[in-house]
Parts: C-alpha cells; sequence; structure tokens
C-alpha cells in the first residue's frame, strides 16, 4: 500500500552498509585474553558494539573467567558485520541485536543463528536538541528514524503510541512508513543508518535513536539532548541478546558467557551506570 500523497512525504533512500570480512572498518578492535593465566582455560570470541555492549561485556569477563572461561572483546561499529563474522566461524558469539533484527537478518541472508539469551534492553527514544517537551514539536517537523526495517517499524510504533502517526491495523512488527495512515502533525520521515541518527540531530527536530548510538554519540559528542518520547519497558520483545551459531547455545562455555552476562555484578554495573537508559532484561 502507498503512503497516503497529502501528508507524509517520501522517506529520503540511504545506502545500506555492505557487508564485508571482520577485518574491514567497522571492526574497531579486538581486545586479546590477557597472556599469563592458566593454560587451557577455553576462549569466546564475542563480537560487540562498543556502548553498551562492550562496556557491558567488560563487566561479566572476570565473572565468566571464575567459571573458567576467557572472553576475548571484538569491536564493531555498525550492525552487519558482527553477525557475518558470526556465520563465518570468525567469532563464537555476538553481543549486539534484538530478536526482530536477528531474525529479519538471518531470514535475508540466509544464516542459521539463533538467541541464547537475553541480557538487557535499550528503550528506543525519541530525542531532540532543539525541543524539551513532545508538545513543543512543531507541524511538519523532520523526524529520522532508523533504516533497518525492524528497528524502523520499532520507531513507527513509537511515534504512534504517543500520539504522532497513526498506522494501519494490524501491521506489527512489520510497519514501514507505507504503513502510515495518520499523520496529525504532517511529520516529514527520513530513515537514516542507525549509527549515523545521532549526528542527525543538530539538521533535525527530531530523531528516533537506538539507545546504543545515542548513549556513544553523548559520551564522543557531548550531545545535549532532550528525551521527547520513550518506549515502555514491560513486556518488550527488543531486549538484546547473545547469539551464537545455531547449535551452540548448548556449548558449555556459551552457557558460562550467559550466566556471567545474567549475573548480580552485571545486574549491579548496568543499573549503576546508565541512569534508566539501559535496564536488565533477566
Amino acid at each position: 500500500m502507498k503512503p497516503p500523497s497529502s501528508f507524509l512525504l517520501i522517506p529520503l533512500a540511504f545506502a545500506a552498509i555492505s557487508a564485508v570480512l571482520l577485518v574491514g572498518t567497522g571492526c574497531k578492535k579486538s581486545e586479546a585474553p590477557a597472556t599469563g593465566e592458566a593454560p587451557g582455560v577455553p576462549t569466546l570470541k564475542v563480537g560487540v558494539n562498543p556502548v553498551p555492549h562492550g562496556e557491558i561485556l567488560r563487566a561479566a569477563v572476570p565473572v565468566a573467567l571464575r567459571d573458567g572461561v576467557r572472553i576475548e572483546v571484538v569491536e564493531f561499529t555498525d550492525y552487519v558485520q558482527p553477525n557475518i563474522a558470526l556465520s563465518d566461524g570468525q567469532l563464537d558469539a555476538n553481543y549486539f541485536q534484538h530478536v526482530p533484527y536477528l531474525e529479519r537478518f538471518a531470514a535475508d541472508r540466509k544464516l542459521s543463528l539463533s538467541s541464547a539469551g537475553a541480557v538487557h534492553l535499550e528503550p528506543l527514544a525519541l530525542y531532540s536538541t532543539k525541543y524539551r517537551q513532545l508538545a513543543e514539536l512543531p507541524e511538519g517537523s523532520q523526524v529520522t528514524i532508523p533504516s533497518d526495517p525492524s528497528n524502523a517499524s520499532r520507531a513507527l510504533h513509537l511515534l504512534e503510541d504517543h500520539g504522532l502517526l497513526r498506522l494501519r491495523e494490524n501491521v506489527g512488527a512489520a510497519a514501514t512508513v507505507q504503513d502510515v495512515v495518520g499523520n496529525p502533525r504532517k511529520l516529514e520521515l527520513r530513515e537514516i543508518d542507525a549509527e549515523q541518527q545521532p549526528r542527525t540531530l543538530e539538521d533535525v527536530a527530531a530523531a528516533v535513536i537506538n539507545g546504543n548510538y545515542f548513549l556513544e554519540a553523548q559520551k564522543h559528542l557531548k550531545l545535549d539532548a532532550k528525551v521527547l518520547a520513550s518506549e515502555s519497558s514491560a513486556r518488550n520483545p527488543y531486549a538484546n541478546v547473545i547469539v551464537v551459531r545455531k547449535g551452540d547455545d548448548a556449548r558449555p562455555e556459551v552457557r558460562v558467557l550467559l550466566k556471567a552476562l545474567q549475573s548480580a555484578e552485571v545486574r549491579k554495573f548496568i543499573e549503576a551506570n546508565y541512569g534508566g537508559a539501559v535496564v536488565p532484561a533477566f
């Protein structure tokens, strides 16, 4: 179904990130396990986005080591390469995504990947550097949303939940901008690669941003943005999970990894460091 022509501008199409090898530009760094420790300790290579996943995983490293598994942290700056590297055997697990994204990505690329368990939730939010409250958002405002399908749908539902849009009935998690059937403020919706979302805040009225990218931008770009609207964490299907190749969820090392990430130490770390922008999902 086409969007109503009277109120919804055609979203700008931005090129999707091409899948590249682990050694490509999206791989930020790999932290080798410390030398001098007991030989024969199994090592898991785990791909993460830097914030908050890398930070949370590092909090779990000593917990896993106590149970006999060493964790090597491999950072990526996009949403494509960690799954490709895992499928190719360059990683043992990754931790950066929620199940709806995983399922769509794996189906599109015919990858045999599955969730081993949930760790945390980053409530998706509508941010602005220009306005302090949702009521201030003017008619005709440009609002950016993530371009990947699962997070685009999630963003549209967030906007609907706060009265900014109305979606076609029963569209569910497959919602796209073409499913917008009501737009009372005549918002101009633009789809942008998720990692570029924070940089759009200077140019648009507001942006629906994934929590990890906002936290990293807040840290490095010193963003002073207000939350205009946020997802509820209750019964939220978008918890970030540990992902492995299908069948590897039963590996003892993977069970240790999950146990460490769902430990009391990690819960305490999350609650102490993110002010509600990241919440435990276990």
